[in-house]
């Protein structure tokens, strides 16, 4: 119960709470969702990138390991979902939703939090967290977009819009000024600050309008396919990474990191691209809050499960 208690308190309530805020503050402003969407593409999320990838040391061996997983399970994970939605006859722009409902999970400000609650602030755990983030964020930004628009738009319109992320550049040039021991000046180095501080809120702000900005009432069809999202997102998620893990010459801290990484609820990327790109935002947020409510049983069951020390 205690474990259940503190995750629900520290990681689960507060966003809850943030999302409520958005939902409220549409309702009485209708507020530009467009706008927020972009602030976050384009600002906050390459802000708090850069500042975590920047900040974390990380070893070579700690990165081709979290690599190497990370390739497995979302090869794993695709082949599961495009089962799914080949058996369900979905419409191009639903197969795109789903797949990224499922693919892209919370590896930030969940993720990150839960992290350092289930293994104690460990440095080696925060570290694999910190990569996972790393390629989570860059696969919405990259295979993501291509994947809502591919079905709508020509290759080379994709590819300005890929080009165009600044989370593709953010990445290497953090790791450039990091190996090379180069500092941030700090006029440049207190805003990057404040942008990566405003990710988290900014980001859960804008799904709580994108609620706030539709009817409550969920047709039969799409209670079925939310359902199925979240089954595959926090329940196939972590049973498949376990199988993984366990057929890898993975230590026991690693497999239980990655584990724990891969239980999350789906990204606010999903629907961040979802409104960016007019691809079924409806789907797409109201997956996002009811995996995130789910959550609260299902990341308690995997840690439970896993016996961490907490």
């Amino acid at each position: 119960m205690s474990i259940f208690l503190h995750i629900l308190l520290t990681n689960v309530l507060p966003m809850v709470i943030m999302i409520s805020l958005g939902i409220m503050l549409q309702r009485a402003f209708k507020l530009d969702i467009k706008t927020l969407s972009k602030l976050n593409f384009y600002l906050f999320s390459p802000a708090i990138m850069f500042d975590l990838l920047y900040k974390t040391i990380i070893s070579v061996n700690i990165i081709v390991k979290v690599l190497l997983f990370f390739a497995v399970f979302m090869v794993a994970q695709y082949i599961i979902v495009e089962v799914v939605v080949r058996l369900r006859g979905y419409q191009p722009s639903m197969k795109s939703a789903m797949r990224n409902s499922v693919l892209f999970y919370n590896s930030a400000n969940y993720g990150i939090p839960l992290n350092q609650l289930a293994f104690a602030g460990n440095k080696d755990t925060l570290a694999i967290q910190v990569l996972i983030m790393m390629v989570q964020s860059l696969v919405p930004n990259t295979y993501g977009i291509y994947n809502v628009n591919a079905h709508k738009a020509d290759m080379r319109m994709i590819w300005r819009t890929i080009i165009s992320m600044p989370i593709i550049y953010v990445i290497p040039i953090a790791f450039l000024l990091r190996g090379f021991e180069v500092p941030i000046p700090q006029p440049i180095a207190t805003p990057l600050k404040y942008l990566a501080d405003a990710f988290i809120g900014t980001a859960l702000i804008t799904l709580g309008v994108q609620l706030g900005n539709m009817e409550w009432k969920i047709k039969r069809s799409l209670l079925i396919d939310v359902s199925l999202s979240g089954m595959l997102r926090l329940v196939a998620g972590p049973l498949l990474a376990w199988l993984i893990v366990s057929l890898m010459p993975f230590d026991k801290l690693t497999a239980a990191a990655l584990i724990v990484s891969s239980a999350v609820p789906t990204s606010l990327s999903s629907v961040l691209l979802a409104v960016e790109f007019d691809n079924e935002a409806e789907f797409a947020s109201q997956s996002v809050f009811v995996s995130t409510i789910l959550s609260i049983l299902t990341v308690t069951a995997v840690i439970f499960f896993l016996k961490l020390d907490i």
